[in-house]
């Protein structure tokens, strides 16, 4: 019996058992999810009105690249149906479902090319500039077939790194588009919320590999970063709360959705036993939809 066969009961499983959670992560709905809510957040935090069509552009290019990668990685099921270092849950629903979600990102593609004339031209020209360097890492990981090669590219730049610096590059620049004064002023909480997300990557990688560890020692930089994540999440946590109790001129729920989505991740890594794989990996990204407990206070 193949691994992609015995994946099949645990998926159903996996659905009927966790559900909706479960199916909003198998589905790579939750980053875009994210994206969106973060991206409207931060205009909304700095008085900026962005029109649907810039969060629902944002959620439709996530999707389409979370869906690829993961498309991607389940490649190696096609070569090697007993394959299972790397892959999860996600890739096995992917690989299951590749004809589907090849025919989604078709369709997302004519949707996002729809939108795009209603972009602000600079939003457009910073995310050609954000898109050429996530396509350029993308290419990297995934044309690398060999470990070595693929170790010598991730040595360039930890994947956990990277993820963090272009989300959180995305989810600024809709903002910084329209109101180029607030790129200095804003470049701190930038910086933030790439430590939050490369967190949030850092802590999914350790429960993902507590048990099984890859063949593929991680980044030193990134096995470092896995020794310290408690206290790397306090600092950011501590460091968020900061800002917002003293600096008067910040916008102040930006700073605050990050330190509790800190602290949230931490509360999912001293629970992560008793919560099943798949819903704990769903529930590290719902963390970050902290800017939903924030709604009341923000004022267009």
């Amino acid at each position: 019996m193949t691994t992609a066969t015995r994946a099949e009961p645990t998926l159903r499983a996996i659905v009927r058992h966790s559900g909706p959670l479960a199916l909003w992560h198998l589905l790579s709905l939750d980053a875009p999810t994210i994206a969106a809510l973060w991206t409207w957040f931060i205009a909304s935090a700095n008085h900026v009105r962005l029109p649907l069509s810039s969060t629902l552009a944002m959620a439709i290019a996530v999707w389409m690249l979370y869906a690829a990668d993961r498309l991607m990685d389940a490649r190696l099921l096609d070569a090697d149906p007993n394959h299972s270092e790397g892959l999860e849950a996600r890739h096995y629903f992917h690989h299951r479902h590749r004809s589907t979600f090849l025919s989604g990102i078709l369709l997302a593609s004519i949707a996002l090319a729809l939108l795009l004339p209603h972009l602000e031209p600079e939003a457009i020209h910073l995310y050609i500039v954000l898109g050429g360097l996530v396509s350029a890492y993308f290419i990297l990981i995934h044309a690398t077939r060999s470990a070595a090669a693929l170790q010598k590219v991730a040595h360039c730049l930890p994947k956990e790194i990277a993820v963090g610096l272009f989300f959180a590059a995305a989810t600024f620049i809709p903002t910084v588009a329209r109101r180029p004064d607030l790129r200095p002023p804003l470049l701190p909480f930038a910086l933030l919320f790439a430590a939050l997300c490369s967190l949030n990557c850092l802590f999914i990688y350790a429960w993902e590999h507590a048990h099984f560890p890859t063949h593929n020692p991680p980044h030193p930089i990134t096995h470092i970063a896995l020794q310290k994540l408690p206290s790397l999440t306090v600092l950011l946590a501590l460091s968020g709360a900061a800002i917002t109790l003293f600096d008067q001129r910040a916008p102040w729920p930006v700073p605050y959705a990050i330190a509790l989505s800190a602290a949230l991740l931490l509360l999912l890594h001293n629970h992560r036993l008793a919560i099943a794989p798949v819903t704990l990996r769903a529930a590290a990204d719902l963390a970050l939809a902290t800017p939903l407990l924030l709604l009341l206070f923000l004022h267009q």
